[in-house]
């Protein structure tokens, strides 16, 4: 009997606040993605703030366009029951879903059991998931990072990186080419001496791989194979992965095992046993210890004056400033010392001639003992302290559970001084650094969350019943990374984020509903059902339209897809938990929850309807 005016007021009026309470939870659900710094804050900040943007324009056209366009556009449908006035789809899944949610709803003790059930195999479940930072990115081509010895030539480093290359590309038709760079000049901001070199390796399409179906096995095999090659360690990454390694946390591999401690020795025999240990853990691949020593050194103990010896030993070997000579406008310093025959072994360098006190000419030899030793080719400090570095890849499993049993490997097997202690950096670090993160702000996110559901329902048992859905709705996002073999990762973190705004806003839409029907003085079991069926649509349409969305992430296969790819899992699986909790165990539950409204009588709704 109402106008169509009349009739969008009425509408608008009814869900108004829902709409824009429902819109301000979901932005607020986003804010623990504001608070992601370094590597995952660039990744996921632009999905943060395309959600919010999205909501607040969503919240523009709901309040003021799709009114305006309803009063337009849309027509009354023919019959009293709001039942035929649904598509014919959406009449057929009523004919089983009425049956089962009355059934839900008159044996309560069916909707606790499905609830408690879906809660159990999510806490089974959990702990068998692995944990890692993010996902190994498919790059498509190959570096390989050598490690020669410290004393080695430029001429024989280029040699051996010639014989890895040609056993390479013999080995693994999967290669298509290999430049290498030896060292590193000190321009550059990362200079490397010429035991160090890079093979940049160009693989060819999938389509052709015959040693391997997928990149991890190739690297493996790589690994494998050039593990026991004479004189040089070796280090399989990509590109990308090992430039961020180096940057975030200074180290050449995804895991880093600091030592600490004050003797070099000491440090040198420690690392040597972690390395040993680590070496064993089962998906540890180019495990390798910082090269602190190696370097010749000739040790001179002098019996007359020092200066005056160093002085001829520093001109002799090292060479020093004559002068200059001048071209035009440019100038050059004149170096002056021995002819290389003269200072270039231990021999000539005992031979070297020292004058005396007296003005005859000693050999050195004969003023010093001489002797050749290896002395320490570098050391590295951190916050003022000395540190060797044990490095690692991951390979076959998950990095927190390999973190996890080389920790236990480590405490049984290496007994450390007092005073030495283990960090473990790379990407560990920055994956505990985020959880640390997420596991404040999530909360405290969750908490803002319930505030405003209360402030909305103006009932704690309402707010409770929406509330409920959001640990449901992770046992399928839990279930859903166990099934497809990922791990727990940053990305799918922030689908546990993305889930939690849907759920909420489906749980929301359902209780708002059945509120109003219990308000307008309808019973409460028939209120659970009838709302049930009248709000089938809506939340199979939120639940399909975002997994048809999440598709595309789910199957791509491109660059990138290894970090979107644990999103959308997580997001479609719980979407399928929170639907059956939506349609089947709030219904069930909501005379537990339902609050103590005032029902509205004749006069507020023909008030209202005005």
């Amino acid at each position: 009997e109402e106008s169509r005016l009349q009739v969008v007021a009425r509408a608008c009026a009814e869900v108004g606040r829902p709409i824009l309470f429902a819109i301000a939870i979901i932005i607020i659900v986003f804010l623990p993605l504001f608070t992601l710094q370094g590597v995952e804050g660039k990744t996921f900040k632009p999905l943060a703030y395309t959600v919010s943007l999205a909501m607040l324009g969503s919240l523009i056209f709901a309040i003021f366009l799709a009114p305006v366009a309803s009063h337009l556009l849309m027509r009354r449908p023919k019959g009293d029951n709001p039942a035929d006035k649904e598509s014919l789809v959406v009449r057929m899944l009523l004919v089983p879903y009425r049956p089962l949610v009355t059934l839900f709803v008159r044996y309560r003790s069916l909707s606790v059991g499905l609830g408690l059930a879906m809660l159990i195999c999510g806490a089974i479940i959990f702990p068998r998931l692995g944990s890692e930072f993010v996902p190994r990115l498919d790059e498509g081509d190959l570096l390989v990072r050598a490690t020669m010895a410290p004393s080695i030539s430029m001429e024989e480093s280029r040699d051996t990186m010639l014989r890895f290359e040609r056993k390479l590309m013999q080995q693994f038709p999967e290669v298509q080419r290999v430049v290498t760079r030896v060292g590193r000049g000190e321009v550059g901001a990362h200079a490397d001496p010429v035991n160090s070199a890079e093979a940049f390796v160009a693989l060819k399409a999938k389509t052709e791989w015959t040693s391997a179906e997928t990149a991890e096995e190739l690297y493996a095999k790589m690994s494998e194979a050039f593990e026991s090659f004479p004189g040089v360690q070796f280090n399989f990454t990509q590109p990308i992965a090992a430039a961020v390694d180096e940057l975030l946390t200074g180290t050449k591999a995804e895991l880093a095992i600091k030592l600490f401690g004050d003797d070099m020795e000491v440090l040198k025999e420690k690392s040597a046993e972690i390395e040993e240990v680590i070496r064993e853990i089962q998906g540890a691949a180019d495990v390798q210890k910082d090269q602190v020593s190696g370097t010749p050194q000739l040790r001179i103990h002098y019996g007359i004056n020092v200066a005056d010896v160093q002085g001829v030993i520093r001109t002799a070997v090292g060479g020093q400033e004559a002068g200059q000579i001048f071209e035009g406008i440019r100038r050059f310093d004149i170096q002056v010392r021995f002819a290389s025959a003269f200072r270039d072994s231990e021999e000539a360098i005992n031979n070297i001639l020292i004058t005396g006190p007296a003005g005859e000419k000693i050999p050195l030899n004969m003023l010093a003992s001489i002797e050749e030793v290896v002395g320490p080719r570098q050391i590295t400090r951190e916050n003022n302290q000395r540190f060797i570095t044990v490095q690692c890849n991951v390979r076959g499993r998950d990095m927190g559970g390999f973190v996890a049993e080389a920790q236990a490997a480590i405490d049984e097997r290496v007994e450390l001084p007092p005073g030495y202690l283990v960090q473990w950096g790379g990407q560990f670090e920055l994956q505990q650094e985020a959880n640390k993160r997420l596991a404040l702000v999530v909360p405290a996110t969750l908490l803002i969350v319930f505030l405003l559901l209360f402030f909305n329902f103006k009932s704690l048992k309402s707010s409770l019943l929406i509330v409920l859905n959001i640990p449901l709705a992770l046992v399928g996002g839990v279930v859903a990374l166990w099934l497809s073999g990922q791990n727990l990762s940053v990305p799918a973190s922030v689908g546990f984020i993305a889930l939690f705004g849907i759920a909420l806003e489906n749980a929301m839409v359902l209780v708002t509903y059945l509120n109003q029907l219990v308000r307008d003085g309808v019973e409460i079991s028939e209120a659970s059902i009838r709302g049930a069926s009248l709000r089938l649509r809506p939340v199979l349409m939120t639940a399909i339209t975002t997994a048809l969305g999440l598709i595309p992430l789910l199957f791509s296969t491109g660059t990138g897809s290894e970090v979107q790819r644990p999103l959308a899992t997580v997001v479609v699986g719980g979407l399928v938990t929170s639907t059956i909790l939506t349609l089947l165990v709030i219904p069930g539950l909501y005379k537990w929850f339902a609050p103590q409204v005032e029902r509205d009588t004749p006069a507020d709704l023909s008030q209202r309807s005005q």
